[in-house]
């Protein structure tokens, strides 16, 4: 690894945006004419405001205790300015008996936005949003889109696998947009009407032999009558009008559900977010039903498109760890081989304050914006200018800045974004906490995954480093974590080398 140089900032080193001294406007003009030469190379600095969010909230709209202006007025009073509503969109499971599955089968559905409908769902949250203007409130669900079933109930080791399996969908605003979701069990849909042609057509051969068999007497006619009957519980049963491709009988269906499903958001444009990844919550039994969801970190490298995860929650989490599966996504995105950086947010998984131990505020996702409006928030969603956190409302800790910028044009960028450089990086840290607190905080920097420092110390907390490593026309990034009276994950900074 190569060698630091790094140095405590003194008084009057920084601006307060975290921009040197030394390369304030004025001072600029001497430098102008090379910042206009370098500046495909180069952003200034911006100006951002931080604003704190909640994402992954249940309502009554779902199996969450509190309405929704209940949850707003709480919201309001832990100083929170966004709320992202994140109710199921359809909570239900069926099983039914081979071969005509989907004819005599058992459904078991719980109350979620869909059972409760769309419109409803979307009509409440723009009803209270006029009510309290100035709390943000981004509508959106958790989907399951895929399960499937092993072992049988009557052998009474009926398991249902992958059930837990969550996606949250962020931003959607349209009725049709949640009543067409490509998920199990989603109701009427042409989606697959074509797929299963064949196989009704198929079906509908013994219907006409029925149906002739009917002009005859005696047994020839019963057998027209059970012949046709078959056949018609056949067509029924290829359930042409279902909302999703796949079935829960057929086995793992791997990435393939849940693709379908990113991609159908993204056409939406709407963001999706893989909700705790590393859950060890997922065995338990329910009744006769056996409910079998093991973490499923692979998931950030099997699937394309999606706009992030779940980096803190209620729950141990390890793909965040430097070379971790995070890192080696990051790193495919690097290397061209995705479209898109993938992203960390806190997701509260919030039922009810007190709940599991957590309330309202103990997993606030803080945005970089312009100004607050809900297309700022959803902006700097999309584009990572986040971090998430975790802690023990009303204490957590603060990203004041992380930035990398250039010592020669003045250039910064911050999380979520890019930056040219011709040379080393210079990167600045700057962490306190909201609450007073003397527990001992360490700070971990990482550059493509490898880490790089180890800083401790008591908050607040503020550094300027600069690294060695240069490599022309490589990208890479840098990101930090910390831990102390909590902790705290930052999304990553680009640095193209020129």
């Amino acid at each position: 690894m190569k060698q630091w140089s790094k140095k405590p900032i003194h008084q009057g080193e920084f601006y307060r945006d975290g921009s040197p001294r030394a390369f304030r406007p004025m001072r600029w003009l001497f430098f102008l004419p090379l910042l206009i030469l370098f500046a495909p190379y180069s952003i200034l600095a911006t100006e951002y405001l931080q604003v704190e969010g909640i994402v992954d909230l249940k309502t009554t709209y779902g199996d969450g205790d509190l309405d929704l202006e209940s949850l707003v007025k709480l919201g309001k009073e832990r100083g929170v300015d966004v709320l992202f509503v994140n109710d199921h969109d359809r909570s239900a499971m069926e099983y039914g008996l081979f071969p005509f599955r989907n004819v005599f089968k058992k459904r078991v559905e719980l109350h979620s936005i869909n059972k409760g409908g769309a419109e409803n769902y979307l009509h409440g949250i723009r009803m209270v949003q006029e009510k309290y203007p100035t709390m943000i409130i981004i509508p959106g669900s958790e989907s399951s889109p895929f399960y499937f079933w092993t072992g049988s109930y009557f052998t009474e080791d009926l398991t249902a696998h992958s059930q837990d399996r969550a996606v949250l969908n962020i931003g959607l605003e349209e009725p049709e947009d949640y009543e067409n979701l490509p998920i199990l069990h989603n109701g009427f849909s042409l989606r697959c009407f074509k797929d299963s042609l064949p196989m009704m057509l198929l079906s509908a051969l013994p219907l006409a032999l029925g149906i002739l068999l009917l002009k005859w007497r005696g047994l020839v006619r019963i057998s027209g009558i059970i012949i046709s009957a078959l056949s018609i519980l056949f067509i029924i049963n290829t359930a042409p009008f279902r909302s999703s491709p796949f079935d829960q009988y057929h086995g793992d269906q791997g990435i393939a559900p849940y693709q379908l499903l990113i991609d159908y958001v993204n056409s939406k444009g709407g963001l999706t977010f893989w909700n705790y990844p590393e859950t060890r919550s997922g065995s338990r039994k329910v009744g006769p039903v056996f409910f079998n969801t093991p973490p499923y970190p692979e998931v950030l490298r099997q699937s394309k498109g999606y706009t992030g995860f779940a980096a803190l929650y209620g729950d141990t989490i390890t793909v965040t760890e430097p070379g971790g599966i995070w890192d080696e996504v990051l790193l495919e995105y690097c290397r061209g081989e995705r479209d898109r950086p993938v992203w960390g947010i806190s997701t509260a998984h919030f039922h009810k304050d007190g709940g599991a131990g957590e309330t309202l505020g103990n997993f606030p996702t803080v945005f970089l914006v312009g100004e607050k409006t809900k297309e700022e928030i959803l902006f700097a969603m999309r584009q990572g200018r986040m971090y998430a956190c975790r802690g023990k409302y009303p204490q957590r800790m603060v990203l004041n800045d992380f930035s990398v910028y250039s010592s020669i044009f003045g250039a910064k960028a911050t999380f979520g974004e890019e930056i040219a450089l011709k040379e080393n990086p210079r990167i600045h840290i700057s962490l306190s906490q909201k609450e007073p607190s003397e527990s001992p905080v360490t700070v971990r920097l990482m550059r493509s995954g490898e880490l790089i420092e180890t800083l401790k110390g008591v908050l607040p907390m503020e550094v300027d480093l600069e690294d060695e490593y240069f490599s022309p026309g490589q990208k890479i990034y840098y990101r930090i974590d910390a831990r102390g009276s909590g902790q705290l994950v930052s999304n990553p900074i680009f640095v193209v080398f020129g």
